[in-house]
């Protein structure tokens, strides 16, 4: 499985990309956040047990800090997608802008458990937006943006305008929340220490809180302890890596930053109901699977 890391400072704000060839699962690391909308192909979005299906016409948003996705070409055609990215600052200025000049009102109405405890949102795009995109996808064509700052911005601040202008949903809820900076720095910091080997103590002292009031916001935030949210994030990024590539479970487990191997194996089973060795096994069965299928279905059709 490959890694992505995407920060400010080696991405532009608008950006279109092609996949030629299906990569697999990948690992994507974001310091900014990021809407986007398909083009061409089907992009999935793995979230525990769930893969959520993306396809031409499907608008996204992706938090701050880790995902995993997988890209598709399809029918011999690159995949194709164009991402928007915001750093906290610049949406909460975009927002602000909104009220002030406007009088938009940015007030977040719409909760649901689904906003709470995912940092991505799926859904379809409507008629406005789609429009949006396929403009935006000819001026990128055309490259205005590389010679024009300001019509970047203003395209950036068109699309949080119809996103905030629509009816209530998770999307923009999750645009909306984002106004919150103390919260997002918070958030930023937890992300950033996922795969490293810190105390919640020490978490704590980094987000300038106690121990009682970093418990308190993490909980408020993630919905679910510290220790047991963290060790959930790893056991997702093993599972992945797991029927993504041919590392050992003992890599594995050094590797989502787990004391020992017998510790990741107790872990992971409590939390899937098998070992590690198991569950890839049993993916690689399914996979095999799936082209005798394949084969046994055409079979069937070509004696119909």
């Amino acid at each position: 499985m490959g890694k992505i890391s995407l920060t400010s400072a080696t991405q532009p704000m608008i950006a279109k990309y092609v996949e030629n060839s299906h990569t697999g699962i990948q690992s994507q690391t974001l310091s900014r956040y990021a809407i986007g909308y398909v083009l061409r192909g089907t992009k999935y979005i793995y979230d525990g047990d769930q893969r959520i299906r993306l396809t031409r016409g499907d608008l996204f948003y992706l938090g701050i800090g880790h995902h995993y996705t997988e890209n598709v070409p399809e029918n011999g055609q690159p995949f194709e997608q164009i991402l928007v990215y915001y750093t906290p600052a610049e949406l909460q200025r975009i927002l602000m802008h909104l009220n002030i000049t406007y009088g938009m009102d940015i007030t977040n109405e719409h909760h649901c458990s689904e906003c709470a405890s995912h940092s991505y949102v799926a859904m379809t795009g409507w008629s406005s937006v789609r429009n949006f995109f396929v403009n935006t996808n000819n001026y990128l064509r055309d490259e205005h943006f590389r010679h024009d700052e300001t019509v970047e911005n203003i395209k950036m601040t068109e699309l949080i305008y119809m996103i905030v202008s629509h009816e209530d949903s998770c999307l923009k809820s999750k645009i909306l929340s984002n106004i919150d900076t103390a919260k997002e720095n918070f958030e930023q910091i937890v992300y950033d220490h996922i795969f490293k080997n810190v105390s919640i103590d020490e978490l704590a002292r980094k987000t300038n809180r106690s121990l009682t009031s970093f418990k308190k916001e993490f909980r408020r935030i993630f919905t679910i302890p510290p220790h047991k949210w963290f060790i959930r994030q790893r056991l997702m990024h093993a599972r992945l890596l797991l029927i993504s590539t041919s590392l050992s479970v003992s890599e594995i487990g050094v590797e989502c930053t787990f004391p020992n191997t017998s510790h990741f194996i107790k872990l992971f089973k409590k939390e899937y109901a098998m070992t590690p060795a198991a569950y890839r096994s049993r993916h690689q069965e399914a996979g095999a699977a799936a082209p005798a299928q394949t084969a046994a279905e055409t079979e069937m059709r070509q004696a119909l």
